[in-house]
């Protein structure tokens, strides 16, 4: 019996599922007692080109290997390099950080629980005898409180650069260097608008480190940053983060605000210390935190703090230029009105009579666009940019009047409010702040009055705060002397001495009321 062949015949057989020999193929033959594989030899070339695939495999997964341990090493040197980095910086500026301890006398609680105001609820409530026991018997007069800050070595005769409120209440301040040396601090001048302060101590032949200043207008955000101080008292601890933001204002810290932000943790006894570049360089002064958030500090431009303390240093205070007008940020609505996109430039909502920008013929409703060919769109940038320009010069701004550019010439002037230096502690003894009242402030807080100064800031348990003065009332007349604005406010004030009492006309919600404002305890006694 004949069987026939199943074979392909010359034809190429169909793929082969899953494989890649589709050039190989098998002929059968069958006999009637046997069957024979004639394809011996292709099995030989399958198996050979397995081996041939396997080993290839083999060399490239051992190339992968080598280059994945060639690559961590890589990364293991780089982060090597970025340590020693850190440990450098370290290394070079905390012999330039000083930890700055601060003594201050504060009014023992007895006094305002003593005081009529609260003594009749008091007493209502406890009993006489209980009264008596628990709030008479507490010890008398003003306590000893400490605080601790930080500071930055800036010269090596002993000019130390820190934060106004550091030291803003200070009676004694004590210094001490990385290696223990301890000094008396004397302070030369400080400047609450910018927060900074400037202290000396005499080295007496000590070799001081000084630190290596930098350029903070060169700083990006994303670079890193490192806060080096003395939070909660332990010193010199160094925190490493990046520059989150730059150019942040309208925090409410102080009256010129160009903040440096950042992620590098600050804490409580930071304040003063520097915030390095990755070189070492300082590019801001410690300043502030986010007490609600995690990773928000703030920190001041060396370069704006670099300007102060020289004018501190050589004058005792800081001497800012004046244009005389009053500004507001050009809004969606506003800007429809005059006919510009929102943020463009800057709104003169007001034009005070005499100053240099009335002389020169600014008027009301102007848009400045560059103030000495800067662009400014921010009402904050616009002040910073004017108060650092000396008294006496001529500045050029492009201003946007009717839909058309123009430009104008100011001579600047001297700004009227900057207090002497020595009038600085006697004006801070009643612990309240004012300012010049504008048709912006005076809508803020719905005041009608046209003169008068505002009361910006109250501090707790000090003379004003006391006496019931708070943030928002408009002060309108002191000792029946009619107040009109800040100068004559000030000189008033001046007049006064510590020893006496203040009878204070203010408006508050529309509302008369006179107020005395007692002088200090420590004042009555001389």
């Amino acid at each position: 019996m004949l069987i026939p062949s199943l074979i392909t015949g010359g034809d190429t057989p169909p793929p082969l599922q899953g494989s890649k020999i589709n050039e190989f193929y098998v002929e059968f033959r069958f006999h009637r007692n046997c069957h024979k594989i004639t394809g011996v030899r292709v099995v030989k070339k399958i198996i050979k080109r397995s081996f041939i695939h396997c080993f290839l495999a083999v060399i490239v997964i051992n190339a992968l290997s080598v280059r994945s341990v060639y690559c961590s090493e890589e990364g293991i040197s780089q982060l090597e390099s970025l340590e020693e980095a850190f440990i450098r910086v370290a290394e070079d500026v905390k012999p330039a950080v000083v930890n700055i301890s601060t003594t201050y006398k504060a009014k023992h609680p007895q006094e305002s629980f003593g005081n009529r105001d609260f003594e009749g609820p008091f007493k209502d409530f406890f009993g006489e005898d209980l009264y008596r026991k628990f709030f008479k018997n507490l010890p008398q007069g003003e306590i000893p409180q400490k605080s601790l800050g930080s500071g930055l070595i800036v010269s090596p005769d002993g000019y130390i650069l820190t934060n106004n409120h550091v030291v803003e209440k200070a009676d004694k301040i004590e210094v001490r260097l990385s290696d223990k040396t301890k000094f008396k601090g004397e302070v030369i001048g400080k400047d609450p608008k910018t927060d900074v302060a400037i202290i000396k101590i005499n080295p007496n032949g000590h070799k001081l480190a000084v630190a290596k200043l930098g350029d903070s207008d060169k700083c990006r955000v994303g670079q890193w940053a490192i806060a080096i101080g003395n939070p909660f008292g332990l010193d010199r601890t160094v925190t490493v983060g990046v520059v989150s933001a730059t150019g942040r204002s309208d925090i409410g810290i102080a009256a010129y605000e160009n903040f440096i932000q950042t992620d590098a943790s600050i804490n409580h006894g930071n304040s003063g210390g520097p915030l390095v570049n990755i070189g070492g360089e300082v590019i801001g002064i410690n300043t502030a935190i986010v007490a609600s958030g995690q990773g928000i500090g703030f920190a001041i431009p060396i370069n704006m703090a670099s300007n102060i303390m020289a004018q501190l240093i050589k004058h005792g205070q800081v001497i800012r230029g004046w244009m005389g007008i009053g500004i507001q940020q050009v809004t969606e609505g506003l800007g429809k009105q005059f006919g510009v996109e929102e943020g463009t430039g800057v709104l003169v909502g007001q034009v005070f009579k005499g100053d240099p920008a009335e002389t020169a013929g600014l008027k009301v409703g102007d848009i400045i666009l560059k103030f000495n060919n800067v662009k400014v769109n921010d009402p904050a940038q616009l002040s910073r940019l004017a108060a650092a320009t000396p008294p006496d010069k001529e500045i050029k701004l492009l201003i946007l009047r009717d839909k058309k550019e123009k430009t104008i010439a100011i001579t600047m002037g001297k700004q009227k409010d900057e207090p002497r230096k020595e009038d600085i502690e006697k004006t801070d003894n009643y612990g309240m702040k004012v300012q010049e009242l504008t048709p912006q402030l005076a809508k803020k807080f719905g005041i009608s009055e046209k003169e008068g100064v505002l009361v910006s800031a109250v501090t707790p348990g000090r003379r004003a705060a006391l006496a019931g003065i708070r943030p928002g009332d408009l002060i309108v007349e002191v000792n029946h002397n009619k107040i009109d604005t800040l100068e004559s406010y000030q000189k008033i004030m001046a007049s006064i001495k510590d020893n006496e009492s203040i009878l204070i006309l203010r408006i508050r919600n529309g509302n008369s009321l006179y107020t005395v404002i007692e002088p200090a305890e420590e004042d009555k006694l001389e």
